[in-house]
Protein backbone atom coordinates (compact mmCIF):
# COMPACT_ATOMS: atom_id res chain seq x y z
CA UNK A 1 0.00 0.00 0.00
CA UNK A 2 1.26 3.42 -1.00
CA UNK A 3 0.02 6.93 -0.26
CA UNK A 4 0.06 9.52 -3.06
CA UNK A 5 0.05 13.13 -1.85
CA UNK A 6 -1.25 15.63 -4.40
CA UNK A 7 -0.58 19.34 -4.70
CA UNK A 8 2.25 19.81 -2.21
CA UNK A 9 3.39 23.43 -1.99
CA UNK A 10 6.77 23.33 -0.20
CA UNK A 11 6.60 26.80 1.34
CA UNK A 12 3.04 26.38 2.59
CA UNK A 13 2.42 22.64 3.12
CA UNK A 14 5.72 21.40 4.57
CA UNK A 15 4.37 20.46 8.01
CA UNK A 16 1.07 18.99 6.83
CA UNK A 17 2.70 16.92 4.08
CA UNK A 18 5.33 15.71 6.55
CA UNK A 19 2.53 14.66 8.90
CA UNK A 20 0.73 12.84 6.08
CA UNK A 21 3.98 10.99 5.33
CA UNK A 22 4.58 10.13 9.00
CA UNK A 23 1.02 8.87 9.43
CA UNK A 24 1.40 6.76 6.28
CA UNK A 25 4.56 5.22 7.76
CA UNK A 26 3.25 4.75 11.30
CA UNK A 27 -0.12 3.36 10.21
CA UNK A 28 1.15 0.68 7.85
CA UNK A 29 1.81 2.07 4.37
CA UNK A 30 4.79 0.69 2.46
CA UNK A 31 5.41 3.80 0.41
CA UNK A 32 4.86 7.55 0.25
CA UNK A 33 4.75 9.37 -3.08
CA UNK A 34 4.89 13.13 -3.46
CA UNK A 35 3.31 14.32 -6.69
CA UNK A 36 4.85 17.12 -8.71
CA UNK A 37 7.77 18.22 -6.58
CA UNK A 38 10.50 16.93 -4.32
CA UNK A 39 10.88 18.27 -0.80
CA UNK A 40 13.96 17.27 1.14
CA UNK A 41 12.36 18.18 4.47
CA UNK A 42 9.63 15.53 3.97
CA UNK A 43 12.21 12.92 2.97
CA UNK A 44 14.47 13.83 5.91
CA UNK A 45 11.61 13.53 8.41
CA UNK A 46 10.64 10.09 7.10
CA UNK A 47 14.25 8.92 7.17
CA UNK A 48 14.79 10.25 10.69
CA UNK A 49 11.63 8.53 11.97
CA UNK A 50 12.57 5.22 10.35
CA UNK A 51 16.13 5.39 11.68
CA UNK A 52 14.96 6.05 15.24
CA UNK A 53 11.76 4.03 15.49
CA UNK A 54 12.52 1.29 12.95
CA UNK A 55 10.82 0.10 9.84
CA UNK A 56 11.24 1.49 6.38
CA UNK A 57 9.02 3.26 3.90
CA UNK A 58 9.71 3.70 0.22
CA UNK A 59 9.78 7.37 -0.84
CA UNK A 60 9.24 8.80 -4.32
CA UNK A 61 8.85 12.39 -5.36
CA UNK A 62 8.39 14.55 -8.41
CA UNK A 63 6.04 12.07 -10.08
CA UNK A 64 3.23 12.87 -12.48
CA UNK A 65 0.12 12.02 -10.45
CA UNK A 66 -2.03 11.12 -13.45
CA UNK A 67 0.58 8.74 -14.83
CA UNK A 68 1.20 7.22 -11.40
CA UNK A 69 -2.51 6.44 -10.96
CA UNK A 70 -2.79 5.01 -14.48
CA UNK A 71 0.28 2.83 -13.95
CA UNK A 72 -0.96 1.64 -10.55
CA UNK A 73 -4.26 0.53 -12.06
CA UNK A 74 -2.59 -1.01 -15.13
CA UNK A 75 -0.51 -3.15 -12.77
CA UNK A 76 -3.61 -4.51 -11.02
CA UNK A 77 -3.84 -2.13 -8.09
CA UNK A 78 -6.81 -0.27 -6.64
CA UNK A 79 -6.96 3.50 -6.22
CA UNK A 80 -8.69 4.88 -3.12
CA UNK A 81 -9.24 8.64 -3.10
CA UNK A 82 -9.97 10.15 0.32
CA UNK A 83 -12.40 13.02 -0.13
CA UNK A 84 -15.24 14.48 1.90
CA UNK A 85 -17.41 14.08 -1.21
CA UNK A 86 -17.09 10.28 -1.28
CA UNK A 87 -19.08 7.37 0.02
CA UNK A 88 -19.01 6.57 3.75
CA UNK A 89 -15.89 4.72 4.82
CA UNK A 90 -18.00 2.15 6.69
CA UNK A 91 -19.83 1.21 3.48
CA UNK A 92 -16.63 0.32 1.61
CA UNK A 93 -14.11 -0.75 4.22
CA UNK A 94 -15.20 -4.42 4.29
CA UNK A 95 -14.72 -4.84 0.56
CA UNK A 96 -11.45 -2.90 0.62
CA UNK A 97 -9.95 -4.84 3.52
CA UNK A 98 -10.82 -8.21 1.96
CA UNK A 99 -9.37 -7.31 -1.45
CA UNK A 100 -5.82 -8.61 -1.99
CA UNK A 101 -5.07 -5.92 -4.59
CA UNK A 102 -2.33 -3.37 -3.82
CA UNK A 103 -3.84 -0.06 -2.80
CA UNK A 104 -2.86 3.48 -3.69
CA UNK A 105 -4.40 5.94 -1.23
CA UNK A 106 -4.72 9.41 -2.77
CA UNK A 107 -4.89 12.49 -0.55
CA UNK A 108 -4.98 16.06 -1.79
CA UNK A 109 -4.08 19.43 -0.39
CA UNK A 110 -5.52 22.08 -2.64
CA UNK A 111 -8.41 21.59 -5.07
CA UNK A 112 -8.22 18.04 -6.45
CA UNK A 113 -8.67 17.61 -10.19
CA UNK A 114 -11.69 15.71 -11.52
CA UNK A 115 -9.25 13.12 -12.95
CA UNK A 116 -8.74 11.63 -9.47
CA UNK A 117 -12.46 11.39 -8.75
CA UNK A 118 -13.06 9.70 -12.10
CA UNK A 119 -10.10 7.31 -11.97
CA UNK A 120 -10.40 6.21 -8.36
CA UNK A 121 -11.89 2.78 -7.76
CA UNK A 122 -13.27 4.24 -4.53
CA UNK A 123 -13.97 7.82 -3.47
CA UNK A 124 -14.14 7.48 0.31
CA UNK A 125 -15.31 10.03 2.86
CA UNK A 126 -14.30 10.15 6.50
CA UNK A 127 -17.34 12.27 7.27
CA UNK A 128 -18.69 15.14 5.19
CA UNK A 129 -17.23 18.10 7.04
CA UNK A 130 -14.00 19.92 6.19
CA UNK A 131 -11.07 18.41 8.07
CA UNK A 132 -7.41 17.55 7.74
CA UNK A 133 -6.06 15.05 5.22
CA UNK A 134 -3.82 13.85 8.07
CA UNK A 135 -6.89 12.90 10.11
CA UNK A 136 -8.61 11.32 7.11
CA UNK A 137 -5.60 9.15 6.31
CA UNK A 138 -5.13 8.05 9.93
CA UNK A 139 -8.78 7.12 10.35
CA UNK A 140 -8.92 5.33 7.00
CA UNK A 141 -5.80 3.25 7.67
CA UNK A 142 -6.99 2.43 11.18
CA UNK A 143 -10.31 1.18 9.81
CA UNK A 144 -8.59 -0.73 7.00
CA UNK A 145 -6.17 -2.51 9.34
CA UNK A 146 -8.73 -2.85 12.16
CA UNK A 147 -6.38 -1.22 14.67
CA UNK A 148 -3.61 -3.82 14.24
CA UNK A 149 -1.20 -1.19 12.87
CA UNK A 150 -1.11 0.46 16.30
CA UNK A 151 0.81 -2.52 17.65
CA UNK A 152 3.53 -2.70 15.00
CA UNK A 153 6.92 -3.46 16.49
CA UNK A 154 10.10 -2.99 14.44
CA UNK A 155 13.07 -5.13 15.39
CA UNK A 156 15.47 -2.59 13.86
CA UNK A 157 14.24 0.26 16.10
CA UNK A 158 16.86 2.17 18.07
CA UNK A 159 14.16 3.23 20.53
CA UNK A 160 10.82 1.79 21.58
CA UNK A 161 8.17 3.41 23.70
CA UNK A 162 7.18 1.42 26.76
CA UNK A 163 3.53 2.15 27.56
CA UNK A 164 3.13 3.68 30.98
CA UNK A 165 0.28 5.24 32.89
CA UNK A 166 2.29 8.36 33.75
CA UNK A 167 5.40 9.98 32.37
CA UNK A 168 7.54 8.80 29.48
CA UNK A 169 9.47 5.58 29.22
CA UNK A 170 11.69 4.73 26.26
CA UNK A 171 13.78 1.61 25.82
CA UNK A 172 17.03 2.32 23.93
CA UNK A 173 19.02 -0.25 21.98
CA UNK A 174 22.63 0.44 21.18
CA UNK A 175 23.99 3.94 21.40
CA UNK A 176 21.60 6.73 22.21
CA UNK A 177 21.77 9.74 19.90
Amino acid sequence: MYVLRLGHRPTRDKRVTTHVALVARAFGANGFVLEGVCDDSVYNSLTKASNMWGGAIHYECGVNGHEYVKSWKANGGEVVHLTMYGMPVDDAIGKLSSSPKPKLIVVGSQKVEAFYYMNADYNIAIGWQPHSEVAALALFLDRLFKGRELYTYYTDAKASIIPTRRGKRVEWRGQRK
